[in-house]
């Protein structure tokens, strides 16, 4: 042990990963559900290794904060600068009202029990499950006009409120938001959100099956044509439209005619007669029970021999831009083509015929090849499958905001700035939303955004613990109880004025009311916990924007609180 010890004294980076290593594995760790999460485990973990009295420089903390914090820019920058067109100002309007309540609550609780500006940016950040705040009430303080032993007085306590108040930021509002709010809007809300479906074209019977479940997933079968539909010869377009009535879209992709020739791609007016083995193409809850109007499955390999292709397709076009899904089925460029899913940002959306695609939506698409191809260039932009990322990009929108950042005003000799990491935000919002208009460059795939994240912020919040560990205890003692009742009060009041303001201020369907509280404060556990109480996915709709407006607002709240606090 005191081998290990002596090591981490002379390579302190080591325990940057053993803190990441232990805080993962207490993070995964789940009590009847509920779990810290990997960001609250490693702040603990770094806390117990800080215990050390290790010395890491402050370059390396900074440095991964903001590549963490382009990669929140880059990730919510489409939704953020799509959503200002006018269908999304109301969804605007109540995240930006929610996102002032969370800041305005934190600032009076803070004043009330009179904590200093750590506490108050600590609680922000933990209350409201904004980790990021972190780092940038961090980068505001230390250009505060004060001396450095005081700063770094401050700096120390942020995590400390951060970890008294994280637990119920999280866990609290996923059982308010999931439990006591649909009780508070009145009514089942599971009924609610199944009538809403409705509305968006979801399922009406049993035998009706909604996009959202008739488009998951697709598969191929061959079918002998025997049904005495096909006593006289019928076209491929005729059988297509047939199987249009019963369900959702099944398409003919090859025929094997009496004469023992197999059409690959047969055109609207190629006949069928009876007999003939036709390849059909569709939603495997769709395609069992319209095989039934077709005729018997049957086994042949040599027709089934072609080429298949799920891919992911950015929506770019802007011709495309607001087409719903229903409207999709019937176009002839979709023929062939199944759509399984649709991401929005981080969130997956409900496959409902009246949710219409927003440009930056990634639609995962899958059928024969020459169909996916060709219905990817009406889409936008091919995602095909790769490992590079455009580390130009990155770099550049890094040092372009690290610059912006360090741009400074001063009122009454107070320094006003965004600091680097609010420029960087700003700067990873501008190129993410770049990227979706002109995606042809900037493509960083979805793991490397994952591993920016989540690498990004937990080195950060590793080091934030290391470094604070040895006056971590005693400033928990000094206000840990203070700090937890007053966490309660800022997770729990912006909340209660939301369910509120969505129901008779905004008038939001019910769920989308829920959706849109979840999104406005970041957490992604409530959205869950909402989707199992409504039995529905609806509440995602109202997410994506305002997960979008509450993730940019939430972290620049970390200047401003810094700011009314001093």
């Amino acid at each position: 042990m005191d081998w290990i010890i002596k090591t981490l004294h002379s390579s302190p980076e080591l325990a940057i990963f053993l803190t990441l290593a232990l805080g993962f594995a207490i993070g995964q760790i789940k009590i009847k559900g509920f779990g810290l999460g990997s960001v609250t485990g490693v702040l603990l973990m770094g806390v117990l290794v800080g215990q050390l009295g290790l010395d890491i420089s402050p370059t390396v903390k900074s440095t991964f904060f903001l590549i963490f914090l382009f990669a929140v820019g880059y990730s919510v920058g489409p939704q953020f600068i799509h959503s200002l067109k006018k269908e999304g100002l109301p969804q605007i309007a109540f995240a930006t009202i929610i996102c002032v309540l969370c800041l305005g609550v934190t600032y009076a609780a803070a004043k009330v029990a009179g904590f200093d500006v750590g506490n108050a940016a600590g609680l922000l950040a933990g209350a409201n499950t904004i980790s990021a705040v972190i780092g940038v009430a961090t980068d505001s303080i230390n250009n505060l006009p004060m001396d450095a032993a005081q700063k770094q007085a401050n700096i120390n306590q942020i995590p400390v409120a951060y970890a008294v108040t994280y637990i119920f930021g999280t866990a609290g509002t996923a059982w308010f938001l999931s439990v006591l709010a649909p009780k508070l809007l009145g009514g089942n809300i599971v009924e609610q959100s199944k009538e809403y479906e409705q509305k968006l074209g979801g399922a009406i019977t049993d035998d009706d099956p909604s996009l959202e479940y008739a488009y998951d997933g697709t598969t191929f079968r061959v079918v002998e044509a025997d049904n005495e539909f096909f006593r006289t010869p019928r076209s491929v377009k005729e059988v297509e439209e047939m199987l249009l009535t019963k369900g959702w879209p099944i398409y003919v992709e090859r025929i094997r005619n009496a004469q023992n020739e197999i059409i690959k791609d047969p055109e609207d007016s190629q006949l069928i007669s009876k007999g003939d083995k036709i390849v059909l193409n569709g939603p495997i809850e769709s395609l069992l029970p319209d095989e039934d109007f077709i005729g018997k499955e049957v086994v042949d390999l040599e027709l089934l021999d072609f080429r298949s292709e799920a891919l992911n397709v950015m929506v770019s076009n802007k011709e495309m831009v607001g087409t719903s899904l229903g409207d999709l089925k019937s176009r002839k460029e979709r023929h062939g083509v199944i759509i399984r899913k649709i991401h929005r940002g981080s969130t997956e959306v409900p496959l409902l015929k009246e949710v219409t695609l927003e440009r930056g939506d990634l639609v995962e698409i899958e059928g024969r090849k020459s169909d996916v191809d060709r219905f990817a260039k009406i889409l936008g932009y091919a995602e095909r499958p790769t490992t590079a990322s455009d580390l130009l990009y990155v770099g550049l929108g890094i040092f372009l905001g690290g610059l912006l950042g360090s741009l400074t005003l001063r009122i009454s000799n107070v320094p006003l700035s965004l600091s680097a990491s609010g420029g960087v935000l700003i700067l990873g919002i501008l190129f993410g939303w770049l990227r979706s208009t002109h995606p042809t460059f900037g493509a960083i795939p979805q793991p490397a955004i994952w591993l920016m994240n989540n690498l990004g912020l937990n080195i950060f919040i590793a080091v934030v613990g290391i470094t604070a560990g040895p006056n971590f205890v005693e400033g928990l003692k000094a206000s840990g109880l203070s700090l937890f009742l007053a966490g309660v009060v800022v997770s729990l009041v912006p909340m209660i004025a939301g369910v509120y303001l969505g129901k008779y201020v905004f008038k939001f369907h019910n769920a989308i009311t829920l959706g849109a509280c979840a999104g406005s404060r970041v957490t992604t556990a409530a959205l869950g916990a909402i989707q199992d109480a409504t039995q529905s996915k609806v509440p995602a709709l109202s997410y994506t924007t305002t997960y979008a407006v509450g993730n940019t607002l939430l972290i620049i709240w970390g200047v401003v609180i810094v700011l009314l606090m001093s």
